[in-house]
């Protein structure tokens, strides 16, 4: 499919004011994308679990209008979020051209996470990919379509807000980006892993160690532009892609142990991107640090299956089994909890992706 297939013809029917509500998840990457290009492209292909508790509950109350531009304001729990609305100023600038009805409409914006605000855990997924299916809902009560393109286009449109935003429309594992091992992937939308996957990885765990709840040094948005002129760039789109060959007949075979040496060295890759740039930095803290170390430590000593990755962040997702639950649980809150700010953590699991809710839930 082409940016083309999803700019409509024209609509049966228009919609006078009304409301819609969907959740939609965040998700935690495996394999990383770092580094873009165009509007919202990947540089490289990754893939992702869907997380299940950590999710961003938007309604959006449209009725027409007969002024010019795009007319809209944010709520996050119930209070103006007048910061929140240059991002989706330009999000609606990157859309419209898919969206036509966009200026047609007055949009009141309610939105609210399940996670805590300034948690350090990144909404711009949960958050874009939620707003995407309320956008996709109103267009599919203008005209009939097929659920999955309903998905596809949604997905498209997510990107376009936040690039990791394509991966939380659907679940548990999705892929963003073409990749020659994987068909019908594209660099426009998410596409659901469709190969085999063994039990071991069914409702796997990912509990959430909140080391910093502050607002990052480096923005990703900066990050990814440092890539441009990075000097190991290319390496790691290819070492990115490599990853994600490698792990196919890991999810296939339950391989635990390759999962961890894939799902670690990724992590760290992508922080090792952050501290060669120019400029350099680290988002890491030492708490970072310690717990990796004990984790690492734990599963040497019990022969736990744990493990941990990282987004772009100083945040440790701790990953494991479900059949190791009560274990690792007990070992986060001995060891690791004293780690976290004001020993806060989030116990998630994979989840199946965006959902629609009652208007009047």
């Amino acid at each position: 499919m082409t940016e083309q297939d999803f700019i409509p013809s024209s609509y049966a029917h228009t919609l006078t004011q009304g409301t819609v509500s969907f959740q939609s998840p965040s998700n935690i990457a495996l394999v990383k994308y770092w580094g873009k290009y165009g509007e919202q492209l990947p540089k490289n292909a990754s893939i992702s679990f869907t997380l299940s508790a950590c999710h961003t509950k938007t309604s959006l109350h449209f009725e027409p209008k007969t002024s010019d531009g795009f007319e809209f304001q944010v709520f996050l729990d119930g209070n103006r979020e007048a910061g929140f609305e240059p991002k989706i100023q330009k999000f609606f600038e990157r859309i419209e051209t898919y969206i036509p009805f966009l200026k047609d409409y007055s949009f009141r914006i309610e939105t609210s996470n399940s996670f805590p605000h300034s948690s350090g855990i990144a909404s711009s997924a949960s958050g874009m990919s939620a707003l995407a299916m309320c956008l996709m809902q109103m267009e599919r009560q203008m005209t009939p379509m097929e659920d999955a393109f309903f998905k596809k286009k949604a997905s498209f449109l997510a990107r376009l807000g936040s690039g990791s935003a394509s991966r939380s429309i659907e679940g548990p594992l999705v892929v963003w980006g073409t990749h020659q091992a994987i068909e019908g992937s594209s660099n426009l939308f998410g596409v659901p892993y469709a190969y085999e996957v063994h039990a071991n990885f069914r409702d796997y765990q990912d509990v959430i160690l909140l080391v910093d709840k502050g607002e990052k040094q480096v923005s990703s948005t900066v990050g990814h532009n440092l890539m441009h002129s990075h000097p190991f760039a290319v390496q790691r789109f290819q070492q990115a892609n490599n990853q994600l060959e490698a792990l196919m007949p890991v999810l296939k075979s339950g391989d635990l142990d390759a999962f961890i040496e894939i799902v670690e060295a990724e992590a760290l890759s992508l922080h090792a991107m952050m501290m060669t740039s120019t400029p350099n930095y680290i988002l890491m803290k030492p708490n970072t640090l310690q717990i990796i170390e004990r984790i690492r430590n734990f599963r040497l000593q019990t022969g736990s299956k744990v493990c941990f990755t990282l987004d772009a962040g100083a945040n440790v997702h701790v990953l494991f089994p479900k059949s190791e639950k009560d274990q690792v649980l007990q070992f986060i809150t001995s060891e690791l909890v004293s780690f976290c700010k004001n020993g806060e953590y989030i116990a998630d699991q994979t989840g199946l992706g965006a959902i629609h809710v009652s208007e009047n839930q």
